[in-house]
């Protein structure tokens, strides 16, 4: 990290003749400021970075992994469009903005092996002020070049920021939204001026940001707020090489790839093509993998994974099947109430229909009881709270809001109701039914619950894309029956699934919220008061609660690692507290799938298995 100070009153006084200096002396020792300014090749949310400045490669990477071979990977549903950064259209796999995309650089990236830490990229340098925090610069490497030869500049990275915040989703008003001004310094700086000074997030989110070609999108007959299957123009190690709308896209690795050589990608990028082929449903995609149709699978069902990889590619060592161990943040997944609606704005209620979930006995019968009961916001990491009472930092922070939040949070720690297993829960639905007699809903003449003031009657959808939900969710739809609930369950395309969350028209889902190891402005969508009501934001549930805002604000601004731990708890035994959600599990582990062929590095980062960008094919 290279530090520059400069001392601007020994400036000042050099040029001064020698009486003017001993006259002004004390005067100009008053006025002295001092300004540290920082230039460097990454930067850290908490603490120091990883890998200092000079290193060669990623931990988690093998830098020797031999170049070539195609990786075959699958996609459920279809697609219909290139572009990612709108709410219009379904995306092909691979060309997500978020993270490291197959086609396009962003100015910096993430390491797997850390919290949170970015290290150069498109933006060979980063430049900040640690006395005056509202600017941040980022110095562009001249080497940068899009696919077409043509330099990435500073005009590139001020268009793409424009128009993603003005043509975007509105993930990127709620990331980059405490930015006032974005100017370019030189054709190779571009100058951040930040409105928020207490977000110490913000300059590693634009750190983030996904580089837009600005003379390819504003060329006639190119629209960046369109949908469109025509190939785009990138700057990463891949390109698009072939689409078949809605059945499969092909990328092939770029040969001149401006940054094949750089620290951030040795020993990634080793596959020639990256080609994702689409299945209608999961059942299908199982079949296609033991035909050898593509390369591997991360199984998401329980049930499949003891029971249909018996099959001879398996059995005959073909295929490797191995439970690779994580930290991955697991985030939440569970029921979701779309608290907008009447018939879930009662917390008693949402409290009511979780007795007749029977966790239990349904991990036995699909899953092999292969999961875990989920019973955080942030599941299998250090943010979630403990399961004691809250103590320490975390117990002053709960204190603060006492009177605004439920006094159950400083006697009792939420878990989720239990049973023994056996299917037969009636305690529970007991429990329910007394819930719901004292929230003041009635058995109508159908069997149905009506609330006796207001006419509310208890009666709901229940969404998803995933028809491999059905045996989760008809059992718990029988139990609400039992106690005066009516609950249906409608499995929808993953389009229009997409657009009715995104509309948010839907009565309950089941969804999950994921986390990562640094909580920060994402929070805001999440549960944000201010997102509960913007169509296309990630605040599902509709939250409006003042202590949660207040928190997630606390949050982004926490000066140690040590202080977010602590208020991301609080804000967890918060959310918890307001029953926004069924909550059902997780699973520590990645079941991994895969032919003998590809090959992996010794040891994986505990994140994610970045399959297709640290793998490779060993003929």
């Amino acid at each position: 990290m290279k530090h520059l100070t400069l001392t601007f009153a020994f400036l000042v006084m050099a040029f001064l003749p020698a009486h003017m200096q001993a006259q002004d002396e004390v005067a100009e020792a008053e006025a002295v400021e001092e300004s540290t300014i920082i230039i460097s090749p990454s930067i850290t949310m908490h603490g120091e970075p990883k890998y200092k400045e000079g290193f060669t490669h990623y931990e988690y990477v093998n830098p020797n992994a031999p170049k070539g071979g195609t990786l075959k990977s699958s996609a459920i549903g279809s697609f219909d469009s290139l572009n990612p950064f709108i709410t219009k259209g379904t995306p092909a796999a691979g060309m997500s903005f978020l993270g490291q995309s197959s086609i396009y650089d962003s100015l910096m990236v993430q390491s797997y092996d850390e919290p949170f830490s970015m290290y150069g990229l498109l933006a060979e340098t980063i430049e900040y002020d640690t006395a005056d925090k509202s600017w941040v610069a980022f110095n562009l490497n001249p080497k940068a070049k899009w696919h077409d030869g043509n330099q990435i500049t500073a005009d590139d990275v001020i268009w793409t920021f424009n128009t993603l915040l003005e043509k975007g989703t509105p993930f990127f008003k709620a990331y980059y939204g405490d930015v006032t001004k974005v100017e370019a310094t030189s054709p190779t700086r571009v100058k951040f001026t930040l409105g928020n000074l207490e977000n110490a997030e913000l300059p590693l989110i634009l750190s983030q940001m996904t580089v837009l070609p600005k003379h390819f999108w504003t060329a006639e007959g190119n629209d960046i707020s369109a949908t469109s299957i025509a190939p785009p123009l990138g700057s990463g190690a891949y390109r698009v090489e072939k689409v078949d709308v809605g059945r499969s896209i092909t990328y092939k690795r770029f040969d001149d790839y401006w940054a094949k050589d750089a620290p951030v990608n040795k020993g990634r990028y080793n596959f020639d093509v990256l080609e994702y082929d689409y299945y209608k449903d999961g059942n299908v995609a199982l079949e296609a993998f033991f035909a050898n149709e593509y390369d591997y699978r991360i199984e998401n069902v329980a049930k499949l994974w003891n029971t249909a990889y018996d099959a001879p590619p398996v059995n005959d060592g073909r295929v490797i099947k191995a439970e690779i161990n994580h930290q991955r943040p697991q985030g939440v997944q569970g029921f979701l109430y779309n608290t907008r609606r009447s018939v879930f704005s009662d917390i008693e209620v949402r409290k009511a229909l979780g007795y007749a979930f029977d966790f239990e006995w349904s991990n036995k019968q699909f899953a092999f009881g292969g999961y875990k009961r989920t019973d955080s916001y942030f599941e299998n990491s250090e943010l979630a709270a403990g399961n004691g009472l809250p103590e320490g930092r975390e117990l002053e922070i709960l204190e603060s809001y006492r009177g605004k939040i439920p006094d159950d949070i400083f006697t009792t720690r939420y878990q989720p109701p239990k049973t023994d297993g056996s299917g037969n829960l009636r305690n529970n639905l007991r429990t329910a039914m007394k819930l719901l007699d004292d929230a003041g809903y009635k058995l109508g003449d159908d069997g149905i619950r009506v609330h006796e003031k207001t006419g509310t009657r208890l009666s709901f959808e229940i969404i998803d894309s995933n028809p491999m939900f059905e045996r989760w969710v008809l059992p718990f739809i029988s139990n609400l029956k039992k106690i005066g609930v009516e609950a249906n369950f409608r499995v929808l395309d993953p389009a229009q699934y997409q657009n009715r969350l995104n509309e948010f028209d839907y009565d309950m889902t089941v969804s999950s919220i994921g986390q990562s190891s640094s909580p920060g402005n994402e929070q805001i969508d999440f549960w944000g008061s201010k997102k509960a009501d913007i169509p296309g934001s990630r605040n599902y549930i509709g939250i409006k609660d003042q202590v949660i805002d207040d928190l997630i604000v606390k949050i982004i601004k926490a000066p140690s690692r040590a202080e977010l731990v602590a208020l991301t708890r609080a804000l967890d035994r918060v959310l918890l507290s307001g029953y926004y959600l069924i909550p059902q599990w997780h699973i520590d582990h990645w079941r991994t799938a895969y032919w003998k062929k590809l090959q992996r590095p010794e040891t994986l980062s505990g994140l994610t298995p970045a399959i297709a960008d640290t793998w490779w094919v060993e003929e």
